[in-house]
């Protein structure tokens, strides 16, 4: 039988370190160039740390509906408001319920917060209704006596037609076109809504309703709320923001309305709405995008079943009248963000398109996707958090990290000397590894590290640390046996490898639960923890036993010296387990 070769450790063992310490630094070196590459270098902070807006609204109890409140509409809520901002682009937003009646809505400061904190705010239902009459209402255009009918123009935009293309328009076309804006509230009454009906979908008459008169100044329909609602109409200022905001208050779905929309920053409208005809239930999907044919910006809409047959209904009798009459408004919370006009009847699927620009196309196209809920909210409080105290909590933070990691160090250079370098080496591979990682995870996933993520970080140096004496432990145990230290290192990582994946699954574990059972910011510290504990195991096997390896071949280590931390008498080895059998010498018989 041939000999076994010398020198041969075990799988993974003394004989091949080299392999996966090339390994971790080719991924160490991946992860540094693909975070420069990308351009993003630093982690992306929370609203704690990076400032922004934490706005709470109040569920509102609605007219014969007194269980509206409850878990699931509040559920509900949640994920349409989340969603409505993630739309914007603000993906570490944070929404959560808090108690039974409020949500809680945190905006960090940055790329269309801005324009979130708008839509937030806005979080009633939505509704398309006719549009009776509207007039411009500014500083430049008194609002007119509250006995005089209210007109029914309105500030025209010359040479835009309501697809999108430059051609000549007839006068009651003029009169309802106006200036875009990307706001997302901006009313554009010179856009249009296009589309056709399917062959089988019958075509309502003209007889629906009252055909009103040909000219576009209209009044309201004459019913007993008509002297009302012209007094509302003519006593209604628009740049008021209290009235604004008051228009059209606890009016029911049924309930001809007042409104306000914006064409133009500092500029608005005044409207005077028919009953409600479609939620923003009834919208099954609605984008921004762009139309092929001309390349303009247009926003695409397509209706459930139910919604379809009403969408027909109203845009088959609005095609038929004059402008103003011809449009219908999509109010949000009382406000009308879009007034498009109606050129055609309309079933399951239709476009707005006019005067245009991406922005403004994908913020309506957010708002019909997510702007119905199933409660009515009012906003409560609104608490901005600026940058400089974010600043301060991330110092606070990094300080008391630093503290921990001084206090690691300092135990572990008094306690295990020589062996302090390899434990500090693989606490830097670690933060290395975390850092990149947590900055690329922001843009990829929207991460955003936040103090109590910090917190998971401060902790995770415990983790790993805990790690290192683990293994060192069972090292130092086996040259307190009198095993030297190059087979003391190798039959001590079976022992320490156990105990380290036990522990650190208990911390993973425990991670992933508090991940899934708790909200907000706590997850921010159940994920940081969970990365962490992670990489400890990676950082273990792949580079903390390779270089314990490798330095147990040099002189310093290998030799126990005083420093090394691997001195036997400090240690109190035994003997040498390894001796030579000793030779009994015959025994001479005794003479008689």
């Amino acid at each position: 039988m041939a000999a076994p070769k010398k020198g041969r450790g075990p799988s993974g063992g003394q004989g091949r370190p080299g392999r996966a310490l090339a390994l971790i630094l080719i991924a160490m070196v991946a992860l540094t160039g693909g975070m420069f590459l990308s351009g993003h270098t630093t982690p992306r902070l929370g609203i704690d740390l990076a400032g922004g807006t934490s706005i709470t609204l109040e569920a509102q109890n609605q007219p014969g509906k007194p269980n509206a409140i409850n878990q699931t509409n509040m559920n509900t809520a949640v994920g349409i408001i989340e969603r409505r901002v993630n739309g914007l682009g603000v993906s570490e937003a944070e929404v959560q319920t808090q108690g039974s009646k409020n949500i809680i809505v945190n905006i960090p400061k940055g790329t269309n917060s801005k324009q979130a904190q708008e839509q937030v705010g806005t979080t009633a239902q939505l509704y398309f209704r006719p549009v009776l009459t509207v007039q411009a209402s500014g500083p430049e255009q008194p609002t007119p006596s509250g006995s005089g009918t209210p007109s029914g123009s309105a500030t025209p935009k010359p040479g835009e037609s309501a697809e999108g293309e430059d051609k000549p328009k007839d006068e009651g076309e003029e009169a309802t076109d106006a200036e875009a804006t990307p706001s997302a509230s901006a009313t554009t009454q010179g856009r249009a809504v296009t589309g056709a009906l399917t062959k089988d979908d019958p075509t309502p008459g003209a007889s629906d309703k009252p055909k009103p008169s040909d000219s576009p100044e209209a009044s309201p329909p004459a019913d007993p709320a008509t002297a009302k609602l012209q007094e509302e109409f003519a006593k209604l200022d628009c740049t008021d923001p209290k009235q604004r905001s008051e228009a059209g208050e606890n009016a029911k779905p049924t309930d001809s309305i007042v409104a306000c929309g914006s064409n133009v920053p500092g500029s608005y409208e005044k409207y005077v709405l028919g009953p409600a005809e479609v939620s923003g239930s009834d919208v099954d999907d609605a984008k921004g995008a762009i139309e092929q044919q001309t390349g303009e910006w247009i926003v695409s809409m397509e209706f459930t079943s139910a919604g379809a047959k009403k969408f027909q209904t109203i845009t088959s009798r609005l095609s038929q009248q004059q402008p103003p009459m011809n449009q219908f408004a999509i109010v949000l919370d009382g406000e009308v963000v879009s007034a498009p006009s109606v050129r055609t009847a309309l079933s399951k699927n239709a476009q707005i398109s006019g005067s245009f620009d991406q922005q403004s196309a994908e913020d309506l196209g957010n708002i019909l996707s997510y702007g119905a809920l199933p409660l009515t909210f009012e906003e409560v409080s609104v608490t901005t958090v600026t940058a400089a105290l974010g600043d301060e909590q991330l110092k606070a933070g990094l300080i008391a990290g630093a503290i921990g990691l001084a206090l690691v160090v300092i135990y572990l250079v008094a306690y295990y000397r020589g062996l302090a370098f390899i434990a500090l080496l693989s606490l830097l591979v670690s933060g290395v590894l975390t850092y990149t990682i947590m900055a690329l995870l922001g843009p990829a996933i929207g991460f955003a590290l936040n103090l109590p993520a910090v917190c998971g970080a401060i902790v995770a140096i415990g983790i790993t640390a805990d790690s290192f004496i683990v293994y060192f432990e069972r090292v130092r145990d086996e040259i307190r046996e009198g095993r030297t230290l190059r087979p003391a290192i190798e039959r001590a990582w079976p022992r320490a490898r156990r105990t380290i994946l036990v522990s650190d699954f208990v911390s993973f574990l425990s991670a992933v639960v508090l991940f899934i059972v708790t909200v907000g910011k706590v997850q921010g510290f159940a994920f940081t923890l969970g990365l962490t504990t992670l990489l400890d195991v990676v950082v273990v096997f792949l580079f903390t036993k390779p270089l314990m390896t490798l330095m147990g071949r040099t002189k310093f280590f290998s030799k126990g010296g005083p420093w090394s931390g691997l001195d036997p008498k400090r240690l109190g080895a035994q003997p040498p387990l390894r001796r030579s059998r000793r030779v009994n010498a015959p025994t001479e018989p005794k003479e008689a």
